[in-house]
């Protein structure tokens, strides 16, 4: 995995590679305050070097060796950059150092411990790991063979302070990805509990409306023929609209309780009452509470839905252990016609593990949903 690659890879593209942006980065990174002070030691090499042989060569080794002082110094912030930016400038250091071995000759190893530290800022972890300890195996051995002691030790130095900080620097990575997702989950959980609480309100609320609609008319024809029929509609409508007060607050708490057995009971009375034939059957086989739940979900979307459009005069229920169907004779679902419902049921119903199926034509309407063996 990139340590290096993560949620904020949009804003790393966003970012200008001018002096000032870089500048800008290596402040944000918070590791500038750690990458000036050993830049001190790039005087290492020049020392030696004016000492063994001044003139003009120390002149350009001087200014490679303060560019790449500077490069260095700038590596935190270049590690915000996309990956393109990071191996561009990670080349850039390396081809300074190529450039430092005729001019400087063996001095160019006391570099060993920037260029380790180079590897493990600016690459991928996959790749810094094995090119890191194959380099500084490589100058050991040089040094070793030269006699040069100082810089034999600067590439173990280097070797465990780069694994260390290349260390940290992935953790670091890790924790904010970490964080990062965390915060999408956050963010997606809310998304999903608003589609919840919206998709149980259009199936409590539309159910209770539809029944509170059917009930409202009947008892306006009664009001004048049959007085106390009339009163029996209202203290229904009274007990409706309690219910679905209650179904609301139930909801939005995420405590709500349909049931397949209760759906069934409200669908018979509701059927009745619209002056629909029901055939509902008069008990259910055992259910584990989260499909008695999504039946009884199913059950009031279906009849819902049969006594606002089917223009139907009868309807059938029939439940199983792992099938529900809500079948009616009416004119069918007209062509066109919005099915926010029954897509809110088909997801509730997916999630769950199942299918559903909208069987509808100009005879009839048939609602089935089918889980385990069956969907």
């Amino acid at each position: 995995m990139d340590v290096h690659e993560g949620p904020d890879e949009q804003e790393a593209e966003a970012r200008p590679l001018t002096p000032r942006g870089v500048l800008r980065a290596a402040r944000e990174s918070g590791g500038l305050a750690f990458s000036l002070p050993p830049v001190m030691f790039v005087l290492v090499p020049i020392v030696f070097g004016w000492i063994q042989a001044p003139g003009a060569r120390m002149v350009l080794a001087t200014a490679l060796l303060l560019l790449y002082g500077a490069l260095f110094a700038a590596t935190t912030g270049i590690a915000l950059y996309p990956r393109r930016v990071r191996l561009i400038w990670f080349v850039l250091c390396t081809v300074i150092l190529l450039a430092l071995i005729p001019v400087i000759g063996v001095n160019v190893l006391y570099m060993v411990m920037f260029q380790a530290m180079t590897h493990v800022i600016l690459l991928p972890w996959r790749w810094a790991v094995p090119s890191m300890l194959a380099m500084s195996l490589a100058v050991m051995i040089t040094a070793l063979s030269l006699g040069q002691l100082i810089p034999a030790g600067f590439a173990v130095m280097g070797t465990v302070m780069a694994w260390g900080i290349g260390h940290g620097i992935r953790q670091q990575a890790l924790q904010e990805q970490l964080e990062a997702a965390q915060r999408r989950n956050a963010v997606l959980a809310v998304a999903a509990e608003r589609e919840r609480i919206g998709r149980d309100l259009h199936d409590l609320v539309g159910h209770s409306l539809t029944s509170l609609t059917i009930s409202t008319q009947l008892a306006r024809r009664l009001l004048e023929t049959d007085p106390d029929a009339a009163r029996e509609q209202l203290v229904h409508i009274e007990a409706t609209v309690r219910q679905a007060l209650a179904d609301v607050r139930a909801t939005a708490s995420g405590m709500q309780t349909v049931r397949a057995a209760t759906e069934i009971a409200s669908a018979r009375t509701i059927l009745s009452t619209a002056g629909i034939q029901a055939e509902v059957p008069t008990a259910v086989p055992p259910l584990p509470e989260d499909l008695a739940e999504l039946f009884g979900y199913v059950i009031r979307e279906g009849v819902t839905n049969i006594v606002r459009h089917s223009r139907a005069t009868s309807a059938r229920i029939t439940v199983s252990e792992e099938t529900v169907s809500v079948v009616d004779d009416g004119v069918g679902i007209p062509a066109g016609a919005s099915r926010s419902g029954l897509r809110g049921l088909e997801a509730r119903i997916a999630l769950a593990g199942g299918r559903l199926e909208v069987v509808s034509s100009e005879t009839g309407t048939a609602l089935t949903a089918r889980m385990g063996a069956t969907a």
